[in-house]
């Protein structure tokens, strides 16, 4: 055992001096509220983690939905509203939300076969040029967004 300690403790060391990945942009959180009203739109909410550097969300597609918009949402005059939104800054090492209430994006033409408990494929776009997909939970309209049961 003693003659095997000090090479352990080499690969530790050398293993904590190997260079960091630059941390890059990423998607996580994803979900989508199905309407409650068939072949309304539904809703994705998700969370975007900012990189080394600043980017911006310019466009969300799926396979199972015909159209993805973005849409900024928010209170005015105590009502809720809602407008179209060409993107979302991402600052670098920052974090932009897209939750109930606020910026969301609206998927219309959703597959029928989309179903509460399975999951919706998203493809993000960034004006970098960076692509990422995301696996969304699907829940149905009325539960509670996924790890918040019984808040």
């Amino acid at each position: 055992m003693r003659s095997t300690l000090p090479a352990l403790l080499a690969i530790a060391l050398l293993a904590s001096c190997q260079k960091q990945e630059p941390r890059a942009i990423a998607v996580e959180d994803a979900w989508v509220r199905l309407a409650a009203v068939p072949g309304r739109p539904a809703a994705a909410y998700f969370t975007m983690k900012g990189g080394e550097t600043p980017d911006r969300l310019v466009a969300i597609a799926s396979p199972k939905a015909a159209t993805v918009e973005l849409h900024q949402g928010g209170m005015a005059d105590g009502m809720m509203t809602m407008k179209p939104m060409t993107g979302a800054d991402v600052a670098a090492g920052g974090e932009t939300a897209f939750a109930p209430g606020g910026n969301h994006a609206m998927l219309f033409g959703v597959d029928p076969a989309i179903q509460p408990g399975g999951s919706l494929p998203l493809a993000f776009r960034f004006q970098s040029g960076k692509a990422l997909s995301a696996q969304a939970k699907v829940v149905a309209a009325g539960d509670a967004e996924p790890g918040h049961a019984g808040h």
